[in-house]
């Protein structure tokens, strides 16, 4: 059998008070030079964003990797543009008050006409009602005709009246018209009373109920009639002559009799009379 290799030793280590203490001079010589701060290393490596942000204090939370905060940038917000209602009131409010200042101005004007001119309304009435015809037929159609005499009184002192032309009279029983005429022209002046006779004549379908109660009417003597006029005007204030108006009159009569050639008698008339624009 071969024999095992022998072991190889290193030699001894001779410890020596003098290699140690110059062992640790070098050492601390090292250790000197590693930790020497230089001017130049500590401004470059002084951070340029503070950890902590200014007037905040440091928390249990605080956490130096995270990121510094960023500033609030302020946010404009920008109105909604107005509805452009502006003109339309201003155009509104002109519009009224224009109004309101022709009213006055309208109303300023007719209290100074009145003032000057005091006006007053004319009168109207029915004076005589002579029946030149009256039959009725089979079919119980009457045929009528009448002569109307009327007077138009104007008190006015500075107002004059002119009647034109397109008047419409008639005479009704029991709302159907026996006859029908018309006003004459004429210019009426100041304080003036007018009589005027007209002729009416024309036919209307009665029935024979309504002729019935017509001849009980005519034996009692006491017959009841209408008469409506309605007459276009021109009212004149000193020089002026004004705008054309309606001037319509209504008046009841009751007469005793509607045979032809006799005397008829009103045993009533009472009128009405409005002007209508």
């Amino acid at each position: 059998m071969s024999s095992p290799a022998p072991l190889r030793t290193s030699p001894p280590l001779i410890y020596s008070p003098q290699h140690s203490q110059a062992g640790n001079t070098a050492t601390a010589l090292n250790m000197s030079e590693q930790q020497k701060i230089h001017p130049a290393d500590l401004e470059a490596a002084k951070p340029t964003t503070p950890l902590v942000p200014p007037n905040t204090s440091r928390s249990d939370n605080f956490n130096p990797s995270a990121p510094p905060p960023r500033r609030a940038i302020p946010v404009s917000h920008t109105r909604p543009p107005k509805k452009r209602t502006g003109c339309f009131c201003r155009c509104l409010c002109c519009s009224i008050l224009t109004l309101i200042i022709i009213i006055i101005a309208i109303a300023a004007t007719a209290g100074i006409l009145y003032l000057i001119f005091r006006p007053k309304l004319p009168t109207y009435s029915v004076d005589r009602l002579r029946i030149t015809s009256f039959s009725i037929d089979p079919n119980f159609n009457a045929r009528a005709g009448f002569d109307l005499t009327v007077t138009a009184y104007n008190p006015n002192k500075k107002i004059g009246i002119y009647y034109e032309d397109g008047s419409s009279l008639s005479v009704l029983y029991d709302g159907a018209s026996l006859c029908s005429g018309s006003f004459p022209v004429f210019y009426q002046g100041h304080r003036n009373k007018t009589t005027v006779t007209t002729s009416l004549n024309g036919e209307a379908q009665l029935g024979s109920q309504l002729i019935s109660v017509l001849q009980q009417q005519q034996q009692t003597g006491s017959v009841p009639l209408k008469f409506k006029g309605d007459v276009p005007v021109k009212v004149k204030l000193g020089g002026l002559k004004l705008w054309k108006v309606k001037a319509r009159v209504r008046c009841d009569l009751v007469v005793n009799s509607l045979t032809a050639g006799n005397l008829i008698s009103l045993k009533a008339s009472n009128c009405k009379f409005r002007l209508k624009l």
